[in-house]
């Protein structure tokens, strides 16, 4: 079966973001590489060697108690043929909560310092439900189907 795997890109903030995300959602970080740490070759010299992008986030991972991943990057100072950076409006994070506390909990500590799109509140469709923009730039929504409500 495949699943999908978010991936962010950052324009210098990837690190602050990832550990913020890992601060509320919880899990691991299982691996942080920098773009320092790339081995030479032909490709990379550019990111490698350019001082403004030594500490940037060449990858890095947060993993999940459920199994699921978000994936992550800096881009690199130079911008890369056919990527324009543009926070927040290539991406939304969709959450699928366990409990309306739970939606609840990940609403409030992921919108910290951002901006609410749509507060939390009982859907038409039938869902608790709620989106923002994190302080970082990311766009989330966070939904919650009470299973007792989908079954009418």
């Amino acid at each position: 079966m495949s699943s999908i795997i978010p991936y962010l890109y950052f324009d210098g903030t990837c690190e602050a973001a990832m550990n913020f995300y890992h601060s509320v959602l919880g899990g691991n970080i299982p691996y942080v590489g920098r773009y320092s740490d790339m081995p030479p070759s032909a490709e990379n010299d550019d990111c490698k060697n350019d001082p403004a992008d030594a500490n940037r986030i060449m990858h890095m991972s947060l993993q999940m108690e459920d199994g699921s991943v978000i994936l992550a990057s800096d881009v690199p100072s130079k911008e890369m043929p056919g990527f324009k950076f543009t926070a927040g409006n290539n991406i939304a994070m969709s959450i699928n909560a366990s409990s309306r506390e739970h939606a609840d909990k990940v609403f409030n500590g992921l919108s910290a310092g951002g901006m609410v799109t749509m507060p939390m509140n009982d859907t038409f469709w039938g869902a608790y439900f709620g989106m923002w923009i994190d302080k970082f730039g990311i766009s989330w929504m966070v939904n919650y189907d009470d299973p007792a409500k989908m079954q009418k």
